[in-house]
Parts: structure tokens; sequence; C-alpha cells
């Protein structure tokens, strides 16, 4: 399935999921169902739309990333303007994330207008191979076309979150008795888990494409798996405790390892697992 039928499944999924918790809250809160419902089919459209066009300005402005030009950043844009010209892409532009905890990620709509963000611990932990293999990792992404279906995941994920939680917490209707009302009840607190699930079933599989698409980039897997275990072990020994738990699949590990309910459902496959496979790949270069 090509990158833009990956992209329109899950925003129809996610979307439909959205539905039904406007359904689940109307009730939970006393209003009219059709009302609600009405509400979030226009909320879809808003949120859709507007999306396309400023879904990665969203989520570089959660975590104060700044785009940095060629003369502040050299060395770096080198790197990715090198990656970009191997993969058979356009350069994107280069952001630096002014967190301590080393991690990465790309975003944007289109891979012409595309953003590879790594933090300024990444830049101060990783060798120069290690920080090409992530590179070349996220550049797979964008050349997968990854990185929108990613942040509107993020950003639905989240409003899915805050709805659930102002539906069974912010007020409205108490007489919640009858089968009706525990439906709507469980519908609210297990559709969340559902959304999170649809957004796993897909980011798991493009871990693994972008490892190993991004290994054959960077021309560097096992230092691409080196990156990996070193971004690991600083995701437990220093999780992130700001921004947005809904936005882990975007990042290259998952930074808030060990912080929240949400890492049970690791947004990606085990790191073992992903380094043993760039270490069979390695074998073949």
């Amino acid at each position: 399935m090509g990158g833009i039928a990956r992209t329109a499944l899950l925003m129809a999924l996610l979307t439909g999921l959205l539905m039904l918790v406007g359904v689940a809250a109307g009730y939970i809160l006393g209003v009219s169902v059709t009302y609600t419902l009405g509400l979030f089919v226009v909320m879809a459209i808003i949120m859709n739309l507007s999306m396309y066009w400023f879904a990665d300005r969203w989520v570089l402005s959660i975590y104060r990333a700044k785009i940095v030009s060629e003369a502040e950043q050299p060395k770096l844009h080198q790197m990715v303007a090198s990656l970009a010209s191997s993969a058979g892409l356009p350069k994107p532009k280069v952001a630096i994330i002014p967190l301590d905890v080393p991690n990465a990620f790309a975003t944007g709509r289109s891979p012409s207008h595309s953003v590879v963000a790594v933090t300024q611990g990444a830049m101060n932990l990783l060798d120069e191979d290690e920080l090409k293999g992530v590179l070349g990792h996220e550049m797979a992404h964008v050349k997968n076309r990854d990185m929108l279906t990613n942040t509107m995941a993020a950003i639905i994920g989240s409003v899915i979150t805050y709805v659930t939680y102002f539906s069974m917490f912010g007020g409205g209707r108490r007489d919640r008795d009858g089968g009706a009302g525990l439906l709507a009840i469980l519908a609210v607190i297990l559709i969340p888990f559902a959304a999170m699930l649809v957004r796993l079933s897909i980011s798991r599989g493009r871990e693994y494409a972008a490892d190993e698409d991004g290994a054959k980039v960077s021309g560097k897997p096992l230092a691409l798996a080196n990156a990996l275990q070193k971004l690991e072990s600083a995701a437990k020994n220093k999780p992130l405790r700001q921004g947005n738990p809904s936005t882990a699949h975007m990042f290259i590990v998952n930074p808030f390892s060990g912080v929240t309910v949400a890492s049970l459902f690791s947004t990606h496959p085990p790191t073992q697992l992903r380094i043993a496979r760039l270490e069979s790949l390695a074998k073949a270069y």
C-alpha cells in the first residue's frame, strides 16, 4: 500500500473513532447526540484540512524546535544534504530541539515540505557516524511519506484523549443509569485505546522499514544500531518529562519510556530486535 493510501486509511479510521467519541460524549454530557455528532464532523473536516497544512508547525512548536541555517549548523546541514542526495530527495529543513534528552524525528506534509529535527542531546551524545545513521532513519521516513501520517495521528490522538477526559471529568449529565449509559462510558474509555492500537499497528512496521531504508541511505547499519542502543539507554535513564506522549511514535525511540501508562502500548518495536535486524543487514554489506 502506497504512502498516500496508508495516510488516507489511517485518517479514515482515526476520524471514525473521533466520531464515536463524539456520540458517547454527547450522551454522557447530556447533549443531543445529533448535535455532538454534527459538531465532531465539522471538527474532523477542519482538523484534517488544517493538519495537512500546519501539522509540522504544531509538533515543532510543542518541543520549541528551531529551524537552523547552514551557517549555524554547517556539519549537520552537510550530513542532511548528503543523505537527501543518496535518497533522491529534496533537502529537508533542519531543526534543533533544545532538549538534553537525545532523540530525533521528521515532520512535514511531503518530501518537498519536510523538516528533520534532532535534539541537542543527540548532537552531544552520538558520534558522527551514529548521528548520520539516525538522520538516515529520519530521511527514510521522509522518503516513505510517513511523517504526515505520524503527525496527523498524533494530533487526532491528542484530541480523542482530551475529549475523553473532558467527558468523564468535565461535568455534564450524572444520571448515567441503564445499559446505554454504561455502554457510552465504556466507549469513551475504550475508544482512545483503540485509536492508539490503530496508530501502533502501522508505526511499528514503519520503524522497521525506516531502519532498513535508512541504513541503506547512510550506508551505516551498525552505526544506526549503536545509536539506537544509546538512545534507548538514555530514554530509560532520563525519560522526557515534557511535551505530549501522543507524539511518542514520531521519535526514533520512545522518549517517554517508563513515564506513562501509554508506554505499555509501545509505539516502537523492541529496540533489541531492531538492533538485531540491523546487525543482520550489516553482514550483507
